[in-house]
């Protein structure tokens, strides 16, 4: 499917998510039994893996950065297993951890992370996660990484209704004052046990759902990454370095990955990203695209960040999209200082 073609896809169900509907299907009525029995026999093949129920990462990270009177930044994640941090076994390999370590080692802050995300949740799961979140007016978080998605294809939810949760989400996130960043649905078409023809079709409903997610999130005042080439070429290739112990949830290094990708948004959404940084640099092919475009792009390229950039035009909101340079991450300890990231090309 062209880039234009996702794009056009992506703005159907996106509108369709505005404006109630529910009745664009990800993938043809004809193969719907075929998926079925695929992904079934996927499921029983992948099991639950060595480590069912993800390790706690909760806690204050880069505690040596402390100043007297000075707040700590405060991280939320939501989502699903991904989120979590299924699939490995140390708190500090989760993607929050990670992520809390990066941010706590660039901000020169401390960083308290809350994770409310929910192994196996599907999109219709964030209304209840992000009242978790504004439950206390008084502990709004600075900035929310939702990771949210690969379950809501598996499980069939109709992209409109997935879209339509989660831009309620970013929106309710953002009006209270919260950054939001999404890591968008990635490609489930790269795990082992999935045989043709489900893997080309899980491809192609990863892509066109994270295209959507990209619109809806943005439109609504927050910044997606995209994850779905990132667990797709690296992953296929390395599947026993990126895959954990079920060969469906990330392994260490592979949520390490996914961090790398997202740190660099979450500095740049709180205004910590070197300011020469923020201008497109068109040797990356960085650039300004109607939203529909840019998310279309963005699902299919790895780490690629959009962003909301200008008013509605003739062709719709316009964003822009980045291709932004990865930081390595510390090492994830809530008891002892982030150490200082090094820049890495992309």
């Amino acid at each position: 499917m062209t880039s234009l073609s996702r794009a056009r896809v992506a703005r159907r169900i996106a509108a369709g998510a505005a404006y109630g509907g529910g009745g664009i299907g990800l993938v043809g009525a004809a193969t719907i039994g075929v998926v079925l029995a695929e992904v079934q026999l996927a499921k029983r093949h992948v099991g639950n893996g060595g480590a069912p129920h993800p390790p706690s990462a909760e806690g204050r990270y880069g505690s040596a950065y402390t100043v007297p009177g000075a707040p700590p930044l405060r991280l939320t994640m939501l989502g699903d297993s991904t989120a979590a941090g299924q699939g490995v076994r140390r708190s500090g390999q989760t993607p929050g951890a990670l992520l809390a370590s990066g941010l706590a080692a660039v901000a020169e802050r401390p960083v308290v992370l809350r994770n409310v995300a929910q192994p196996g949740a599907q999109s219709d799961d964030l209304d209840r996660q992000v009242g978790l979140v504004l439950g206390d007016s008084e502990q709004v978080p600075d900035v929310c990484v939702i990771m949210i998605g690969a379950n809501d294809v598996t499980h069939r939810m109709p992209p409109t209704r997935s879209v339509r949760h989660l831009a309620s989400a970013v929106r309710r996130l953002r009006t209270a004052g919260a950054e939001v960043v999404v890591g968008t649905c990635p490609d489930l078409g790269t795990i082992e046990p999935v045989q043709q023809p489900l893997r080309w079709l899980a491809r192609r409903a990863s892509r066109q759902l994270a295209a959507a997610q990209t619109i809806g999130a943005v439109e609504q005042g927050g910044r997606t990454v995209s994850l779905g080439d990132l667990l797709g070429p690296e992953f296929a290739a390395n599947p026993r370095e990126l895959f954990g112990p079920d060969h469906y949830h990330p392994s260490a290094e592979g949520y390490a990955t996914a961090a790398m990708a997202i740190l660099p948004t979450v500095c740049a959404a709180l205004g910590l990203w070197p300011a020469e940084e923020e201008r497109p640099d068109v040797s990356r092919r960085e650039g300004f695209l109607p939203v529909a475009r840019a998310a279309a792009e963005a699902a299919s390229e790895p780490g690629t960040e959009v962003t909301a950039a200008m008013p509605t035009g003739p062709r719709g909101p316009w964003a822009l999209l980045k291709r932004r340079r990865r930081r390595r991450l510390p090492a994830a300890d809530a008891t002892a200082p982030a150490t200082p990231a090094r820049e890495t090309s992309a």
